[in-house]
Order: C-alpha cells, then structure tokens, then sequence
C-alpha cells in the first residue's frame, strides 16, 4: 500500500499567509492592550468596577492564548496576570489572586510586583512560608526593593509568633495529657464543672515528683460560707466531718478541654487532642475515666485522717472538675436536714 501525501502539505508558508497570520496576531494583541487599558481605567473606579475589571484582565490573557510554555518568557501576558491578581487581592479572592501571581513570576521572573502580590495573597492564606519564598526571589531580582524587605520582616515575624504559639500549644496539651494520665492512674473520675462562679477556671496540677495539687472548695451550707485551698497536695489529709457529692462523668477528649479551658483560644487547639493510641485504647470497658449520661446524687462521707488522694479515689465520687466538699457538723442541727436534703444554695 502506498502513502501519498499532498506536496504543498506541511511546507513553508507562503508570504501571504504569513502577512495573515501577522495580521490575526497584531489584531489579538491590540485587543489585548485595550482590554488591559479598560481593566486599569475600572480598578481606578473603585471597588464595584473590580469584577468588571478581572473579566476584562481575563478577556486580554485570552487573546495572548497560547501562552509560551516554561521556561519561555511572556512579560506581557505576566503583566496581566499580576494585575488580575491585584484586583482579586483587592477582592479577598486570595487563592485565585495566588495562582494569578504565581504564573505571572512563571512568565516573567523580572516581575517583582508579582512577587509582592504573590507573597501578599500567600500571608492572606496563611502560608508563611510561602509568602517568605516569594519575598527573597523578588529581593533576589530588586536588592533594593523596600517594600518586599518590610513585607518579608512581617512575616519572618508572624512566623516566629506562630512557631511560640505552636509550641506553647503543645507544652500545654503535653501537660493536660500527664494530669489525665495520673488522673487515671489513680482511677479518679472527673465531671463537669461546679461552683465556678466561686472559684473561676480551677485546674490541678501535676507536681515534678508526680504528686496531684487540686484546687480544693469547702462549702459550709449551715452558714452560706465557704473556704478555697488553692493548692491542696493530694497526699494532705483532711479534717472529720466533710461530705461529698457525685455526678456525671467525663470522657477523656472532654477532661483534656477542662485542663486546657483559659490556657489559650479554643481554635488554637488541635481538632482531636487524643492521640490515635488514646482512640484505639479507649474501648469503654478498662478505662478508669468513662462518658456517661447517667449519674446517682448521693453523698459520700469523708473519714478523719483520710489523704485527699483516698477520698478521690472513692468509687462513687465524681470530681466536679476540682474538688468540693460540704462542711457540716454532725452535732449541728442542721446536719439532719443537710442529709436529708431540706435545704439550697443561695
């Protein structure tokens, strides 16, 4: 079988075609220019000429289409996509604003605004180190560029910020998982908070020779007083006469939050503060610190000579977050209606 082929086919072009395909290609890059013209005259207009402005960036890139592939430069179409990322900078569009910086340093890595607004958008999204990338390639193409010096002085800043915080984070979840830790060890349980409107945000703490210092609130309800021992050592004992309730328990991931409430913001925190060996070990059937819904209200009585580590570790007694306990007198004659429940709280 023979392939025959035209023989004009594939060869050069003729002068007249070449003078059309000039021709097409100076129409598409005024068209271009004026786009770009139109896009600039827009953004001067204000805020609600920015969309107009973008489609009019987006109309002169497309008739710079195609665009030279990597690593060949286009100053031109690079300058349209830097200035369609400043509108969508201007926008709050900073992911587009990014990917439209991005390529224009791809198409002209002389563009140094490109790299600003690269750099700015990346800051925006919170991509630090990427922000910094971009402000030492544009200081690489302009030393003396001020505006990227002080924008990347901002960022070497916010990411030291960011790295303290990090790791303050950590040191306090690092904490809140030994006092869990210990809490369990002891098979404490651990319920929602009580009379914080006495205390505040009360945590334990975990003491260099593994000994537990709770926060501990005496409530004397004959009277309507009460005492608060800010660092109550759980190998202390205690006075005769004190009595305690029980409640609700708390999961672990919840008994974590407690520890860490008023340490930092919420959102600074890790979405799951248990570690996946935590998850995996928490089967609900050995730990010492269970979730349930379900709680009895009874009172617990508190012998003489007791350490406050043997009262918490009492079966039935559920730690309101730190400790609380009423002070009756059992030669009172309010103790019999203390026990029996025929009175309140203010």
């Amino acid at each position: 079988m023979a392939l025959l082929m035209d023989p004009g086919a594939g060869g050069p072009l003729t002068e007249s075609e070449k003078a059309d395909l000039d021709a097409i290609a100076a129409i598409k890059e005024s068209a271009a220019a004026e786009y770009k013209e139109k896009g600039n005259r827009l953004v001067k207009m204000g805020r609600s000429h920015y969309a107009d402005a973008v489609d009019c960036y987006t109309k002169a890139i497309a008739q710079m289409e195609p665009l030279p592939p990597p690593p060949v430069p286009s100053p031109d179409a690079s300058v349209l996509f830097a200035n369609r990322a400043h509108v969508n900078l201007l926008l709050g569009n900073h992911r587009r604003a990014l990917d439209d910086a991005a390529r224009a340093v791809q198409l002209s890595p002389s563009n140094v605004k490109a790299y600003y607004r690269a750099a700015k958008a990346a800051i925006a999204l919170g991509l630090l180190p990427e922000a910094a990338a971009f402000c030492r390639r544009g200081i690489e193409q302009d030393p003396a560029n001020e505006e990227l010096k002080k924008l990347l002085a901002q960022v070497d800043a916010q990411q030291s910020e960011q790295d303290r915080h990090r790791a303050k984070v950590a040191q306090a979840v690092s904490a809140a998982k030994d006092i869990v830790a210990a809490i369990e060890k002891r098979g404490l349980k651990l319920g929602k908070a009580a009379y914080q409107e006495l205390t505040g945000v009360k945590k334990p703490k975990l003491d260099e020779q593994g000994v537990l210092h709770w926060p501990v609130l005496l409530l004397y309800p004959e009277v309507m007083s009460s005492d608060f021992i800010e660092d109550f050592p759980e190998t202390d004992t205690f006075v005769p006469h004190l009595d305690a309730g029980v409640g609700t328990v708390l999961s672990k991931s919840e008994i974590l939050k407690i520890l860490l409430e008023g340490t930092m913001d919420s959102k600074s925190l890790p979405e799951s503060l248990l570690d996946e060996e935590d998850g995996e070990n928490d089967d609900g059937k050995s730990s010492t610190i269970t979730s349930s819904d379900k709680g009895s209200v009874k009172w617990i009585n508190v012998k003489e000579g007791k350490t406050l580590q043997e009262v918490l570790q009492h079966k039935d007694f559920i730690i309101p977050a730190i400790p609380v306990f009423f002070v009756v007198s059992r030669k009172s004659t309010f103790y019999r209606e203390f026990k029996a429940g025929n009175w309140s709280l203010p």
